[in-house]
């Protein structure tokens, strides 16, 4: 075992002893919430109770996560939300419904009620006390919702992925079953993959596509622009949002070749063929179509490594005029109040994909202003959560 070399001593400076002082009280007080004499009394004590018991339960949320999303993707499997849409209704009608034995349905029914998918009510009347299942307050949105309950059912690859998660980070990349469905991702022709390659992951972007167009539609109006190219459009849902909400401006949309025919007969059935196309290529190796004065990549950027990134972005630049524009919208590292969707969602699913990884807005900006880029501007909308929106123009020559 090799001894690490002696780093020089460090100058002693006011900002070094307060930094020493912090790191000194934060092993302190990891040192006592490791202590269990110390959590049996912060569990007692009227002061730190509150704190103890909400510490306690965010823990063993973390341990009963995959239990919670698999009482969910069986909801979504029996369109049990669909079904109490159009009403309350009891353990032995939902029973036979699904073809469930009643202690099993009520089994699943209890689980959805404790995790606000469903809410318990009880109905007095003649004949008795009846218990009545309804939508609850999480259950509600998931009506009808194609883009969240995609999602859902995806999820079952990832889990394969993730039932030996020391397996999966110490394989090489590329080598799980998410890697083999986003089959683009690592290929080094995805130009030259078939319609029965790319239908699953297309069919998916499109379906789970309008949980963000909105969100971007609203934070950046492209009332200024004239013409479109949105990168990696998949089967044009982006597109076709931006086409109701702009009837002015010229749509071009650029994928896979298979990709983009997909696109192309979606355009068509939406009669936009007059001013919407869909050009295929792969964008790291193929000329970008002129003529837009604004690029967007919406979910596209953290799906790559960074050198196949900055030549996408170098890309994008080269297509713009001097005056257009970048909007890149996904969701991202480091996004306050939803550092778990970035950092742990994506963290983990990307790897898993085996290509890309979630970015900060400070590595993003970077990654921009290398390419060619100003500074980008972050904009508000109302759900970062699912996806934070970044505007950068073309940086002047001077």
């Amino acid at each position: 075992m090799h001894a690490l070399p002696a780093s020089p001593p460090e100058a002693v400076t006011p900002a070094n002893l307060l930094d020493r002082s912090l790191d000194r009280l934060r092993a302190w007080r990891d040192r006592q919430i490791a202590s269990p004499a110390f959590r049996r009394w912060a569990a007692t004590f009227p002061l730190t109770r509150p704190l103890a018991r909400r510490r306690a339960r965010e823990l063993f949320d973390i341990v009963a996560g995959f239990s919670y999303s698999q009482v969910l993707l069986a909801c979504v499997r029996l369109q049990l939300f669909e079904r109490l849409a159009q009403g309350p209704a009891t353990v032995e009608t939902l029973a036979p419904l699904f073809q469930l034995p009643p202690d099993a349905c009520l089994r699943l029914l209890d689980a959805a009620v404790a995790l606000r998918l469903l809410s318990r009510r009880e109905q007095r009347g003649a004949a008795g006390r009846r218990v009545l299942y309804a939508l609850g307050p999480l259950g509600a949105p998931m009506v009808g919702n194609t883009a969240l309950t995609s999602m859902v059912e995806h999820h079952a690859v990832l889990y394969a992925d993730l039932a030996d998660p020391l397996a999966l980070l110490r394989a090489p990349l590329g080598s799980a079953a998410m890697a083999r469905y986003w089959a683009y991702a690592r290929s080094d022709q995805p130009q030259a993959l078939a319609d029965t390659q790319v239908a699953d992951y297309s069919a998916l972007m499109a379906a789970s596509q309008p949980l963000v167009a909105d969100e971007i539609l609203n934070a950046y109006p492209l009332a200024q622009h004239a013409c479109l190219l949105d990168l990696g459009g998949g089967e044009a849902m982006f597109a076709s949002a931006v086409a109701q909400r702009w009837p002015h401006l010229r749509l071009v949309v650029f994928d896979l070749p298979e990709v983009a025919k997909r696109a192309s007969a979606r355009l068509e059935r939406l009669g936009l063929a007059h001013r919407a196309s869909a050009v295929g290529g792969d964008f790291t190796r193929d000329a970008l179509p002129l003529g837009a004065d604004i690029i967007s990549l919406v979910r596209v950027v953290h799906d790559h490594d960074d050198d196949r990134v900055m030549t996408l972005l170098r890309a994008a630049r080269q297509a713009l005029p001097a005056h257009g524009v970048l909007l890149l919208a996904e969701p991202m590292a480091g996004t306050a109040g939803a550092q778990r969707m970035g950092d742990a969602y994506f963290g983990m699913y990307l790897w898993a994909m085996g290509s890309g990884r979630p970015r900060r807005v400070a590595d993003l900006a970077a990654m921009l202003k290398a390419a060619g880029f100003t500074q980008p501007s972050l904009l508000r909308n109302a759900t970062p959560l699912q996806t934070q929106v970044l505007i950068a123009r073309v940086a002047s020559a001077g």
